[in-house]
């Protein structure tokens, strides 16, 4: 049986993740350049290299094991972001969906902090248990990423432990070198209290922020 991985376009209150289009590459190029301090562990495209990369993204997606998307901030209708569900593993038996990981995220540092990530993995997750019915979705992320590691942990996974010398390093100096990754993940049976959990952290978030205020939320 074969398998294509799609995803629809994802309707939260502060971000839209819509299906990545070269129509998003200018506000990417904008958000790639903002603010570039906290990319060290992470490859984020240049404003130069922004239509290669979603080159690149939609050939995978052509090839049917990525579902990249636009983080769209949904008050100033700009993306911000990208991110992507990928490397989609299935049931031997029936070819079906089994799990899923989710990664190739990064967002502008001017959505740093305020709860747009959070809601993004939210929905992300949501569509992965409750419409695809997968019992696991990964995360992971270079191990010496500390600020990545606590973001990944606040929206509610795992920590499974470090996989040696497991992909590419993208730390400036260290072309050609692979890296440590640190695995994370949550499962079905995680679902229901990790929905919780975040749906109640995204209700605070909303409530500390004043409409208009424009100051970020605890996310």
């Amino acid at each position: 049986m074969n398998f294509t991985l799609e995803g629809p376009v994802l309707d939260g209150t502060l971000v839209r993740l819509e299906p990545l289009e070269h129509r998003h590459a200018a506000d990417l190029a904008v958000a790639a350049e903002y603010d570039r301090s906290s990319y060290r562990f992470t490859w984020v495209p240049t404003a130069d290299e922004v239509e290669g990369y979603i080159d690149a993204q939609l050939a995978r997606a052509a090839a049917g094991k990525l579902a990249p998307y636009a983080q769209v901030d949904r008050a100033s209708d700009r993306a911000v972001g990208t991110t992507a569900c990928w490397d989609p593993r299935l049931w031997p038996t029936s070819g079906e969906l089994c799990a899923i990981e989710v990664g190739f995220a990064w967002l502008a540092g001017s959505a740093q902090g305020t709860g747009v990530n959070t809601e993004a993995k939210y929905l992300l997750f949501r569509h992965a248990f409750e419409n695809w019915g997968v019992a696991r979705v990964d995360l992971k992320t270079d191990a010496r990423n500390g600020r990545s590691r606590a973001a990944i942990e606040r929206v509610g996974a795992r920590f499974e432990g470090v996989l040696r010398n497991w992909s590419r390093s993208w730390v400036p100096g260290e072309e050609g070198r692979l890296r440590d990754s640190a695995v994370f993940s949550i499962t079905s049976e995680d679902w229901p209290d990790c929905r919780a959990s975040l749906e109640q952290r995204m209700a605070s978030g909303a409530r500390a922020v004043r409409p208009g205020a424009g100051s970020p939320s605890p996310a």
